[in-house]
């Protein structure tokens, strides 16, 4: 009975250690995958903030289309494309200013 008791205690330890080196080959090859569920979780929550504000202040939405109804269709498509162009040009220029250590990475929520 304790010989049998001996191999069960060793069995136990062979197969946490297994289920130990399971888990650490688990955890890195899912690292890679961790950012991108980062990423997916804040544009979540900012969809959810700003679902929650529009909902908050709907004149928003009235001053939106009032704005598109006023202004031509076509000149509030090139403003939005010059606006997306210049939004990209400054996200490009802060990576690469972080990168050469100019700027100090910016803190995420």
């Amino acid at each position: 009975m304790n010989q049998e008791l001996i191999d069960l205690a060793v069995e136990r330890g062979r197969l946490i250690e297994r289920i130990s080196n399971q888990r650490q080959l688990l955890a890195r090859d899912l690292q890679p995958l961790g950012g991108a569920l980062q990423t997916a979780d804040r544009a979540m929550a900012t969809v959810r903030t700003s679902t929650a504000y529009v909902k908050q202040h709907p004149e928003i939405i009235a001053v939106g289309v009032a704005v598109l109804i006023v202004i031509k269709p076509g000149r509030v498509w090139r403003w939005s494309k010059r606006g997306y162009f210049a939004w990209r040009s400054l996200n490009m220029l802060r990576r690469q200013l972080t990168d050469l250590g100019v700027l100090a990475p910016r803190q995420r929520p």
